[in-house]
C-alpha cells in the first residue's frame, strides 16, 4: 500500500513526466524549430553544452537572492516590532509601508540603481523591497494574535513591556513569521530577477537574468529555457527548504 507522502511526490513527478513527454512529442511530430519552441531534449543539450556559466549565473543570483532575504527578514520585523508599540506609529508608517509594496519594482529599480553606485548592493535592495513586505505584514499580525487570557495574566503579574514581547508576543507570533518567510523565500528570487533584468549587468557578475537576456538576443531560445529551468529549479528548492524550517521550527515550538 503506497503511503500518502510516498504519492505526494510520484504524483507531481509522474504529471512532469507526461507532460514533457506530450512536449518533446509534438515538437517532434510537427517537426517546430528550435527558436520557436524548443523541446526539452533540445533544452537539455543546451544545458549540458552551457552549464557551467549558467551555474556561475545561478550562484550570483542566489546570492543576491539570500542576501535580499536576509534583509528583508531583519528589516521586517524590526518594522513589525515598530509598528506594535503603538496605534500612532502604525497610522503613521503602515501607509508608507503599503505604498512600497503597491509600486512597481521595475518602476523604481532604475532609480535604486542610480542611487546606489555598488551593484550588487542595489540589486539586493530592490529584492528586499519585494520581499520584506509579507515579513512585515504576518509578523504584525502575529505579534497582535495573542491569547487575550495569557495577556491579562502577564498585565496581572505586571510584566514590562519588554518580558510581554519576549515571553507571549514573539512565541506567539512564531507561526506568522514562518508563514511570512516562506512567502518571501520565492519573492527574494523574484525580486532578484527582476532587478537583474532591470540593471542589465554583464560580465563577470552577471545573473541568470542576464543570461537569459542575452540568448533571447542571440536567438539561443534553447539556452534561455535551460536558465528558465535552472530558476524553477531554484525556486522549488527555496520553497522546499522553507516549508521544512518552518515545520521544524512549529514542531519544536509546541
Amino acid at each position: 500500500m503506497m503511503s500518502s507522502r510516498t504519492f505526494s511526490l510520484l504524483a507531481p513527478v509522474t504529471l512532469g513526466i507526461i507532460i514533457l513527454g506530450i512536449w518533446e512529442g509534438v515538437c517532434r511530430f510537427w517537426h517546430i524549430p528550435p527558436y520557436l519552441m524548443p523541446s526539452p531534449s533540445a533544452i537539455w543539450r543546451a544545458l549540458m553544452l552551457d552549464g557551467v556559466a549558467l551555474l556561475h549565473a545561478l550562484l550570483i543570483t542566489l546570492e543576491i537572492t539570500f542576501a535580499a532575504l536576509i534583509a528583508a527578514v531583519v528589516g521586517g520585523v524590526l518594522v513589525a516590532f515598530l509598528l506594535v508599540q503603538s496605534p500612532l506609529i502604525e497610522r503613521c508608517l503602515m501607509p508608507y509601508v503599503v505604498i512600497m509594496q503597491v509600486t512597481p519594482i521595475v518602476a523604481i529599480a532604475p532609480l535604486i540603481i542610480i542611487l546606489i553606485h555598488n551593484t550588487p548592493l542595489a540589486l539586493t535592495a530592490c529584492a528586499a523591497l519585494v520581499a520584506i513586505f509579507p515579513v512585515i505584514s504576518n509578523t504584525l499580525q502575529g505579534l497582535r494574535s495573542v491569547d487575550p487570557d495569557l495577556a491579562a495574566y502577564f498585565q496581572m503579574h505586571k510584566a514590562s513591556r519588554l518580558q510581554t514581547l519576549t515571553r507571549l508576543r514573539i512565541p506567539s507570533a512564531l507561526p506568522m513569521f514562518m508563514a511570512g518567510l516562506r512567502i518571501a523565500t520565492g519573492l527574494s528570487l523574484v525580486g532578484a530577477i527582476v532587478a537583474e533584468f532591470v540593471a542589465g549587468t554583464g560580465g563577470n557578475s552577471a545573473g541568470l537574468a542576464y543570461q537569459i537576456l542575452q540568448s533571447g538576443f542571440q536567438m539561443d531560445i534553447p539556452r534561455m529555457f535551460a536558465a528558465l529551468f535552472l530558476i524553477t529549479v531554484a525556486g522549488l528548492v527555496l520553497y522546499t527548504a522553507a516549508a521544512s524550517l518552518q515545520r521544524f521550527a512549529l514542531r519544536h515550538r509546541s
